[in-house]
Formats: structure tokens, C-alpha cells, sequence
């Protein structure tokens, strides 16, 4: 079984967000050392707990920092961007670190309606929602098989040839499988949003059309995880971010709070802690039960590969989190 890494580059309380990247490029260089298969960074926007709000910002000073790990997007919001400016990006990184780069894109605006409308160069109007047409454009782009009649089709020198990035598909929904079927590419399914996404792995298996990208069902769970030496210091650290994430919930945006802070809320809000909360699936205690519920996970999914995204309020207990897993 492979792991992965996935980071939101949380930003915890006193701090900066300036310190919450140079975090990330220090935790991908640890997990090169430690042997974890790739290392994405996510995208979110407008918010005091995460500071990746582009990926291509960061992945370059990480793959620079690194020498083996494969380092991605996890992934790039494509209903933001245009996919030629996307498709020339991922070249780039290609063509600098051949055999090393991931590009995973998603629907989902990752932030709120008014942050994404900021994010667009015309505001006259809402953009189309048209992902579809936009992964199509995307894919034809890098694999230099724009339509004739395309009024794009001459575009076809993206600046990194012959080098290419892997294509994989996001998802936290049916609608993800499918079109990942549909197109013959990798999915990865966000478990840490939707814990009940077994049957759209199965779904999506079932479902597959081969492709010259990917003649076979490709599958990664990504999971929230945090490991310690024991249980009871897992939940511990964990507190951080479930205080965060409870606010996150009541549209209160806050950074990574203490330790001793989040206990004393969560205990506060005992009663009233929120269902949305509760239900997400983490898997957290000491590396016996980690390990258990990794596999757990992995068998349920039938999944080729393991992501984590970990969350504490200090650095170094995110690092041996990811040391112990």
C-alpha cells in the first residue's frame, strides 16, 4: 500500500500564514525522507486557518526542496482558471521536474460563494458551470488532441514537452466517479469530506472505460489522520482542529487554535457540538490504531493508495504524526 501526503498548509493561531508555507516545504522534504509516495497541496481561499491559495505558488519551491517524492495539486479548483493557462502550468512544472508532477483537479470552489466571485477577472455575471467542458479542454491540451473545428486547436505547444503530468480526477460526490470513469482517469475520493463514498469507488470501478491515460481503475482515499504515541494524546492534539472545523461549520473563520484553548471549548460545547462535525470520519489515536483504521479504510475502498491531511496546532506533532503513520 502506497501513502500520500495532503496539506491545507494550516496557519495556527499567533502565527503567520508566511510561516504556515515555509511549514509545508519543511513537512514534504520530511516526508521524502520518510518514504511517502507524493505530496499534494490543497486550495482554499479566503480563510484565517489555510494559507495554500495556489497550488502552482507552492508546488515549485516544493518539488525544488525535494528530489524523489512525487508533488501535486490537490487540488487545482478548475471552475476558477482557465484549463489552457492550467495545461501550460502543469507543463512547466513537467518540463522543470520530468516524472514528478501530479495535476488533480476538482469542482468545488473551496471557499464561499462571495470569495468565489471575487476570484473571477469578470464579475458582469456568475461563471458557467461548465466543469465538464472545461476537464474536456483540459485533457485535449495535454494530451495534444484538440478537435479540428476547436477554435483552440492550434494551441497544442505547451511550454513543457515532451514532459506531461499525471492527470487525476477529485471527488467527494457520484457525480466524481462517474465523470472519472467516463474519461479513464484516477480518482481520488475525499473521504475527510464524505465518509460514505464506498460505492462510488465501487461504482466508478465498475464503470471504467480504459483509456490511453489509464487502462485500468485507479483508486486513492484521502482520510483525516492524526497519529501520536498514545490515544489519549491523538485526542488530545486533535482538539485543535475539531474546535476549528465546529466554528468552520457556523460560518466563523478562525486559525489553528491552542491545545488547551480547543479543550476547553469542546468541553464547553459538549452538548451542542455540531452534527456535520461528528460525522466526519478521522481516524486518529496511537499508531496501532491508526494503522488498523488505515487499513480499514483502504480495504473498504479497495483503494491502490492512502492519502492523509493532519492537522495540529504545532508543527512537530504534525511531523511525528506523520512519522508514526
Amino acid at each position: 500500500m502506497r501513502l500520500s501526503v495532503l496539506d491545507q498548509s494550516p496557519i495556527s493561531e499567533g502565527s503567520t500564514g508566511a510561516d504556515a508555507l515555509r511549514n509545508s516545504v519543511d513537512l514534504a522534504q520530511f516526508a521524502e525522507s520518510l518514504g511517502y509516495e507524493r505530496y499534494w497541496v490543497a486550495e482554499h481561499h479566503g480563510t484565517p486557518a489555510l494559507a495554500c491559495a495556489s497550488p502552482e505558488a507552492l508546488i515549485g519551491p516544493i518539488a525544488a526542496a525535494t528530489s524523489r517524492i512525487r508533488v501535486g495539486s490537490g487540488g487545482v479548483m478548475l471552475p476558477h482558471y482557465s484549463p489552457f493557462h492550467v495545461a501550460e502550468t502543469f507543463s512547466m512544472f513537467s518540463g522543470l521536474f520530468p516524472g514528478r508532477i501530479d495535476l488533480a483537479v476538482g469542482r468545488a470552489a473551496g471557499t464561499d460563494p462571495t470569495t468565489a466571485f471575487a476570484l473571477q477577472r469578470d464579475r458582469r455575471q456568475a461563471a458557467p458551470d461548465d466543469f465538464p467542458a472545461q476537464l474536456f479542454d483540459l485533457m485535449a491540451y495535454l494530451d495534444d488532441d484538440m478537435p479540428s473545428d476547436h477554435p483552440f486547436a492550434r494551441l497544442t505547444q505547451l511550454p513543457g514537452r515532451p514532459e506531461l503530468p499525471d492527470l487525476w480526477l477529485l471527488g467527494s460526490s457520484a457525480q466524481s466517479g462517474i465523470w472519472a470513469a467516463e474519461l479513464g482517469l484516477p480518482y481520488a475520493f475525499a473521504d475527510f469530506i464524505n465518509p460514505n463514498g464506498v460505492e462510488i469507488a465501487a461504482h466508478y470501478r465498475r464503470d471504467f472505460t480504459p483509456s490511453k491515460r489509464q487502462p485500468a481503475p485507479k483508486v486513492m482515499v484521502a482520510v483525516w489522520a492524526l497519529c501520536a504515541e498514545t490515544d489519549e494524546e491523538a485526542r488530545r492534539l486533535a482538539a485543535s482542529s475539531k474546535m476549528m472545523f465546529t466554528l468552520f461549520f457556523r460560518g466563523q473563520l478562525i486559525p489553528i487554535p491552542p491545545v488547551e484553548k480547543a479543550l476547553r471549548f469542546l468541553e464547553q460545547q459538549a452538548d451542542t457540538l455540531d452534527a456535520m462535525t461528528n460525522r466526519r470520519r478521522v481516524i486518529d489515536g496511537s499508531p496501532a490504531k491508526v494503522r488498523a483504521g488505515i487499513k480499514r479504510v483502504a480495504g473498504e475502498y479497495e483503494a491502490d493508495e492512502v492519502m492523509f491531511v493532519t492537522i495540529t496546532y504545532d508543527h512537530p506533532p504534525r511531523r511525528r504524526s506523520y512519522e508514526l503513520v
